[in-house]
């Protein structure tokens, strides 16, 4: 499982599609957000708060965890297709990142960090957020991850195409 991270805002989505079509070996992992369907960036499936709860009681998930006033799952078919040998990338919270080295034997953080003002130019222009939301996302873009995991850091500060570059040559020793 390579758990991809980063604030908000990093692109985070258009990088995991563009190694997804460069490397098609991977399986890109569709989470199942509260969020409303249709609202861009991933491909996800929406479910309703009291859906995503009877879904994570009945064992749907192989982690779950709540951001921003949503809540965001990783299907247990993940954990399924890493145990037969397919590796996966799974777009994920940096505060369920213990879990998921705790629910997946194999497990890398892929963590894609941007300058600020390249952040806050890029929230401002997908227009989800509001002005104090955004100022939120991006007083959180610094918290540490957690010590002991595997990780892999990306700029992704200049054009897409470069930074897909580099996480397909980064990714290359994990991805065998």
């Amino acid at each position: 499982m390579i758990a991809v991270v980063g604030p908000s805002g990093v692109g985070k989505d258009s990088v995991m599609r563009g190694v997804v079509q460069a490397m098609p070996g991977l399986h890109l992992v569709r989470r199942i957000v509260t969020r409303a369907p249709g609202l861009g960036g991933e491909d996800y499936d929406s479910v309703s708060v009291p859906q995503f709860h009877d879904l994570a009681e009945n064992g749907a998930f192989a982690v779950y965890w709540g951001a921003h006033g949503l809540y965001y799952g990783i299907p247990q078919t993940a954990r399924y297709q890493v145990n037969k040998g397919t590796d996966c990338l799974a777009n994920f919270s940096r505060k369920a990142l213990q879990a998921g080295a705790d629910a997946f034997d194999d497990f890398v953080v892929l963590n894609i960090t941007a300058q600020p003002e390249t952040l806050a130019a890029r929230l401002a222009a997908r227009g989800r957020e509001t002005k104090d939301e955004i100022a939120r996302r991006l007083a959180e873009a610094d918290k540490p991850l957690p010590g002991g995991l595997e990780v892999i850091t990306l700029s992704n500060d200049g054009p897409l195409d470069r930074t897909i570059a580099r996480a397909i040559a980064l990714l290359q020793p994990v991805h065998v």
